[in-house]
């Protein structure tokens, strides 16, 4: 009688849920003066680089102007970059904006992923009413929320064990993360500049000042207002600009 071998599985590391969206500003080169130096090169070519030693909020005229009437380039000399933890879906979504934008993110070809998922918080609006273009959320019943809590806790607690259970026999990480769902979280760098930030916004957050709507799922859009609170901290003169000419991107 042939005896078979048994896989020992892995110790089991216990899934944890989480509703939150992290985002980090790790590193940046971005100012007010940036756009003005920048702008200025046209009429005073290298006496423009005058404009890093002098009080942005004495031209922010000019600032209002160039976002006014759409004179982009100047929003590009800057630089941002973000560390942000979201779930997978987030980042598919994010991953649309590639103009002015670099992402690098953690890779599951490379490292055992972590059992971090998300599940939707109670203030999370579960339910879509209307038809596609014109819908609205409606918050949901505590059946519908119940449900759904327990419902992404069961599944993914069961696509982790199988991972696990793929890795311990041997199966390649590359392979064995098909089985992992989009509610992982998932964490990258993501560089811009002012003006690829502000096209995301434009896309991705509600607005009251808006001039174009927007319909962002909720998650990225929590994405999009950490991002803009610590971009409005750098450069505070071009973000009321944005938002006095209704968020649109020059």
């Amino acid at each position: 009688m042939t005896e078979t071998s048994q896989v020992t599985p892995a110790e089991t590391v216990k899934p944890t849920f989480r509703s939150e969206i992290s985002v980090e500003l790790v590193k940046h080169a971005a100012s007010d003066q940036d756009v003005l130096w920048a702008a200025r090169v046209s009429t005073a070519g290298e006496q423009s680089l005058d404009e890093l030693k002098k009080d942005p909020e004495r031209s922010k005229g000019l600032i209002n102007y160039l976002m006014r009437d759409r004179h982009g380039s100047p929003f590009e000399h800057n630089s941002m970059t973000f560390f942000i933890s979201a779930p997978i879906f987030v980042f598919r979504e994010f991953m649309r904006h590639r103009v002015g934008w670099s992402y690098n993110e953690e890779s599951g070809r490379y490292r055992e992923l972590q059992p971090v998922f998300y599940v939707p918080g109670p203030e999370r609006k579960l339910v879509q009413e209307g038809r596609p273009g014109k819908y609205v959320f409606v918050d949901g019943t505590p059946e519908q929320h119940s449900l759904t809590e327990r419902s992404m806790r069961e599944s993914y607690r069961q696509a982790y064990e199988t991972y696990q259970e793929m890795l311990a026999a041997g199966v390649a990480r590359e392979v064995a993360r098909a089985v992992l769902p989009v509610g992982l979280y998932s964490s990258m760098y993501a560089t811009c500049n002012a003006r690829s930030l502000m096209h995301f916004l434009g896309l991705r957050t509600q607005h009251e000042l808006a001039k174009v709507p927007s319909f962002p799922q909720r998650e990225i859009e929590m994405v999009g207002e950490r991002m803009e609170e610590l971009w409005a901290g750098l450069m505070p003169l071009t973000h009321a600009a944005f938002n006095k000419n209704g968020r649109m991107a020059p």
